[in-house]
């Protein structure tokens, strides 16, 4: 356990993280002249329940000199002689060694999962259940609105581009006014939202388009909606789904794809193959908000740096799931 920032740059939560969950003893370098020994994250490895060891500098014998300042931080963290193994008398040490050999057979022993197409309609019933109120987080009061919204959460977070349309809405409140649109002007607008350069060309060409092939209305085809500037599948679903009530697919972002695969729903990265192997796996009426599902359960409960699978309504359907 490198406890440094620099040179050893570490995801020290996760490294702690799967030690608890694995039940693994992580050994500590106590060298002072070539670590920072972070009292305050020996601490934190203890309140995890992880147990720690203090060695020496492993390249030289005469890196023994360290220890007591390894016990040193150890003692400033509050440990005591149990949270440290190599403190144990040997008899515990062995005892402790046992527990890890039957865990891990217990771990492996976990019983195979229903496929996942016997599976879906069960995570799509206790999503329903859990998430009543699953919606889009962006805010929109008719289809040209949702379509500039969700062009402008490109690589942005919902929340701030809820910040952002009530001005853009007030200037450009149709796509007549939005094609007439001034780019330094709209760049203003919406810059906090990032790569504002490019979504200003895709709004004021989506307008564009609109006025000039579709009388100034959002199609509800995906046919129509893809050939607009800056407008992908993924945007077209939504507004689809979202506006309109046409369920034509699923819309993959970041979490439908993470849960997609950790629920081993798809073994595809590419948001197209995703969507091709969920679709079939449920009702075509709840395409739109098991987009929604997913996300609000991606945010709360199966989080991408720390999934609280102990508190996960899908772990026992979930083959990543980490349950004892």
């Amino acid at each position: 356990m490198l406890l440094s920032r620099d040179p050893y740059p570490l995801d020290l939560d996760r490294i702690l993280e799967k030690a608890a969950a694995n039940g693994v003893a992580m050994e500590i370098n106590a060298d002072p002249h070539r670590l920072d020994l972070d009292w305050r994250r020996l601490r934190e490895a203890r309140d995890r329940g992880v147990l720690l060891s203090i060695g020496a500098d492993a390249h030289s014998i005469a890196g023994l000199r360290h220890v007591p300042f390894g016990v040193g931080m150890a003692r400033k963290g509050w440990l005591t002689k149990r949270d440290i193994l190599n403190a144990r008398p040997v008899d515990e040490f062995l005892k402790h060694a046992a527990r890890r050999r039957v865990q891990q057979v217990k771990r492996t022993a976990r019983p195979k999962l229903a496929s996942a197409k016997e599976r879906a309609p069960l995570i799509l019933a206790r999503l329903k259940a859990a998430y009543p109120e699953a919606r889009t987080a962006l805010n929109f009061e008719n289809a040209y609105q949702l379509l500039v919204a969700t062009i402008l959460s490109a690589q942005c977070t919902d929340t701030r581009v809820n910040m952002v349309t009530p001005e853009v809405f007030r200037r450009f409140p149709n796509p007549a006014a939005m094609a007439r649109a001034r780019r330094p002007v709209l760049e203003r607008v919406i810059q906090s939202t990032g790569f504002f350069r490019n979504k200003t060309k895709n709004l004021i060409g989506m307008a564009q388009a609109l006025v000039a092939d579709h009388g100034g209305e959002v199609p509800n085809t995906m046919e129509e909606l893809h050939a607009l500037p800056g407008v992908g599948r993924k945007t077209a679903n939504v507004v689809l789904g979202n506006a309109f009530g046409i369920n034509v697919g699923v819309t993959v972002d970041t979490h439908v794809a993470r849960l997609s695969q950790r629920l081993r729903l798809t073994l595809h990265d590419d948001p197209v193959k995703i969507e091709r192997d969920l679709m079939p796996l449920f009702p075509q009426a709840d395409w739109a908000l098991l987009s929604h599902l997913l996300i609000f359960h991606g945010r709360q409960v199966c989080i991408a740096r720390r999934p609280r699978c102990e508190a996960c309504a899908l772990a026992d359907l979930c083959p990543s799931a980490r349950i004892p």
